[in-house]
C-alpha cells in the first residue's frame, strides 16, 4: 500500500503524467499535507531500491531483503502513477549470471539506444582473491529477462579501498555515463563508455577516482537539477537505527563533494533504519521524490525491511530540506498494507478501509506517536455501535477492549465518544454530533502531553476536551464497535 507518504496522490500523478506528453505544460505542486497511498508501498521484504522513468511509467528496482543463500533474485515493480504497483518476479537470477552465486545486491537501472541495463553487485567479496563485484546485465525490454552481458564482474577488485558494491548509474545532459559506487566507506566514480559495458578514462589517464565525501559508508545516488550535481550516500550500520542518507553538492559530476548535511533518518515514531535511497523526478515537473528502504518499528531482524518513498523539497539555494516520514493513507492503492488487524473483518474496496460489524475490531499502525495531530474519516455503514480512532496504544489483541491506549468514536445516533482503555473501558467525555446519520465524519484527534481534544467535522471547536496524563505514546489505529464503518483519508502528524 504505498503510502505515498508526503507523495503523490493519484490525480495529482495524473496530472505530472500528463505533463510528460506536454513538455511545456505548467503542473501545480501540490500542498505538503496531501494524503497519500501508504507506505510500504509493495509488499514484502525488500532493501537498496534504485528508481527510473522508463516512458510513462516508473520502476523501482530493489535487492530482495532476505539471507544471502537467499539473495539469488532482483524483483521489479512498475506503475505509472506511483499509486498502484505491478511486480516483476525475477528479472534477474543467478541461473542467469555465471560467476554470481549470492548477495545479489542494489540494482541500478539505466537505459541507452534502446537497450535496458541493470548493473547489480554479487557475492559480497571481501578480497581482491574473491570472485563477485559490479556486474551488467542487459534487457530488450524493462522487465527483462537480463542477460548477462559480460561473463564476468565489470568491477571485480577493490580500487582505492571501496568495496565493489552499491552501484548507481547516471547518464550526464551531454550523454557521458558515470557509475558511482563503493562499500566499506569509500566511494569511487567511473566513466562508462557508449556500449555500458566498459570503462573509460578520466583526463589523467585514470580509471578509478575516490570521491568520498566524509561520514560515507555505502549506498551512492546520483542526480543532477538546475545544473548542480547532488551525490548521497548511506551513513551508520544497516542493521541499526542510526543508518541514515546525507548528500552533498557539485559543480562537476565528479567533485569534489563535501558533505552538506543529513536529510534522511530513523523516526522513533514511524521507522528505523531508513536509508539506502534513490530520487526519482516526476518528468515535466520539480516534484521529486526519495525512495528508500527503513525497517518497522516492531522489527528487529536486519533483513526485515521495507519499501517507502516521501516527497524530497528543496530551499531556494538548492539544498535539501530535511525529508520528513509522513504517515499517511488514503488507500487509493486497493490494499492495507503497513497495517495489522486484531478482530473483526477487514477489506479495502472502493478506496477505503472497510470494517465488517463487529464486538470490537481494530487495526493498528507500527507508529509510535506521543504528541501528535491524528485525522481520518470515519463513516459508519450500519450497526448501533460506534466506529473511531485508537491512539496511544499498547499491548493490541484480539478482545472487545483488548489493549491499552485511547479511542474516540462516533455512532450513527449523533454521539462522539472519548475514553481510555485498559483491557476494560474507563469513559472520558462524551458529546453530540451535527450530523448524526449518512456522511462521513472527520474526525481529529489533537494530542499534546495531557491535553486530548476531539474535533468532528469542525477543526476549529473540539467537541471534547480532556486532560488526561495516562498513557503518553503508542500506536495509532481504527476500531469499530458493534458496528460496521469505512474508514479513509488518514493522517498522523507530529504535534508542533
Amino acid at each position: 500500500m504505498l503510502r505515498l507518504h508526503a507523495k503523490a496522490v493519484a490525480a495529482l500523478l495524473v496530472g505530472c503524467l500528463v505533463a510528460m506528453f506536454s513538455p511545456g505544460a505548467a503542473v501545480a505542486v501540490p500542498a505538503r499535507q496531501v494524503v497519500g497511498a501508504g507506505n510500504p508501498f509493495v509488499d514484502g521484504w525488500y532493501a537498496d531500491p534504485d528508481t527510473v522513468v522508463y516512458d510513462d511509467t516508473y520502476w523501482v528496482y530493489p535487492t530482495t531483503s532476505k539471507t544471502y543463500a537467499e539473495q539469488t533474485y532482483l524483483d521489479a515493480f512498475s506503475s505509472t502513477d506511483m499509486v498502484n504497483w505491478t511486480k516483476h518476479e525475477k528479472v534477474l537470477t543467478t541461473a542467469d549470471i555465471s560467476w554470481a552465486e549470492y548477495a545479489v545486491w542494489a540494482p541500478a537501472p539505466v537505459e541507452r539506444d534502446g537497450k535496458y541495463y541493470l548493473f547489480f553487485a554479487a557475492n559480497d567479496i571481501q578480497d581482491n582473491d574473491s570472485l563477485g563485484g559490479i556486474g551488467v546485465a542487459v534487457a530488450d525490454k524493462p522487465e527483462g529477462p537480463y542477460a548477462d552481458a559480460l561473463g564476468h564482474p565489470l568491477i571485480g577488485q577493490f580500487h582505492n579501498g571501496a568495496q565493489p558494491i552499491d552501484q548507481d548509474v547516471f547518464i550526464d545532459d551531454d550523454g557521458q555515463a558515470y557509475m558511482y559506487y563503493g562499500g566499506w566507506g569509500h566511494a569511487n566514480v567511473v566513466k562508462l563508455n557508449d556500449d555500458m559495458t566498459s570503462l573509460g578514462t578520466f583526463p589523467d589517464g585514470s580509471t578509478y577516482k575516490e570521491i568520498t565525501p566524509a561520514d560515507y559508508v555505502e549506498g551512492s545516488q546520483m542526480f543532477k537539477r538546475d545544473g548542480k550535481y547532488y551525490l548521497m550516500w548511506s551513513e551508520g550500520g544497516w542493521t541499526g537505527p542510526n543508518y541514515s542518507v546525507s548528500y552533498a553538492m557539485s559543480d562537476s559530476p565528479t567533485g569534489p563533494f563535501a558533505k552538506i548535511e543529513k536529510v534522511l533518518a530513523q523516526d522513533p515514531a514511524v521507522a528505523k533504519g531508513s536509508g539506502h535511497n534513490s530520487v526519482v523526478n516526476v518528468p515535466g515537473t520539480d516534484i521529486w521524490y526519495i525512495v528508500y528502504h527503513r525497517r518497522p518499528l516492531s522489527e528487529t531482524a536486519g533483513n526485515n525491511r521495507q519499501l517507502a518513498y516521501d516527497r524530497m523539497y528543496f530551499n531556494a539555494d538548492g539544498t535539501i530540506e530535511p525529508v520528513t516520514m509522513e504517515v499517511e493513507d488514503n488507500f487509493a492503492d486497493g490494499n492495507a498494507l503497513g497495517w495489522k488487524t486484531y478482530g473483526g473483518s477487514w477489506s479495502v474496496d472502493g478506496g477505503r478501509y472497510r470494517a465488517a460489524a463487529s464486538p470490537g475490531g481494530k487495526a493498528l499502525l507500527d507508529t509510535n506517536f506521543a504528541d501528535f495531530t491524528y485525522d481520518a474519516d470515519v463513516k459508519v455503514t450500519s450497526g448501533r455501535g460506534d466506529a473511531g480512532l485508537i491512539f496511544r496504544a499498547t499491548r493490541p489483541a484480539v478482545g472487545v477492549d483488548s489493549y491499552t491506549g485511547y479511542y474516540a468514536g462516533v455512532s450513527p445516533a449523533g454521539t462522539v465518544v472519548l475514553g481510555r482503555v485498559n483491557d476494560s473501558w474507563t469513559q472520558l467525555g462524551s458529546a453530540k454530533i451535527s450530523r448524526p446519520a449518512g456522511p462521513s465524519h472527520h474526525v481529529r484527534i489533537s494530542a499534546v502531553g495531557s491535553e486530548i481534544k476531539v474535533y468532528v467535522d469542525d477543526m476549529a471547536r473540539p467537541k471534547i476536551s480532556v486532560t488526561d496524563a495516562t498513557y503518553g505514546s503508542g500506536a495509532n489505529g481504527v476500531r469499530v464497535f458493534n458496528t460496521a464503518a469505512d474508514f479513509d483519508n488518514v493522517s498522523v502528524d507530529k504535534a508542533g
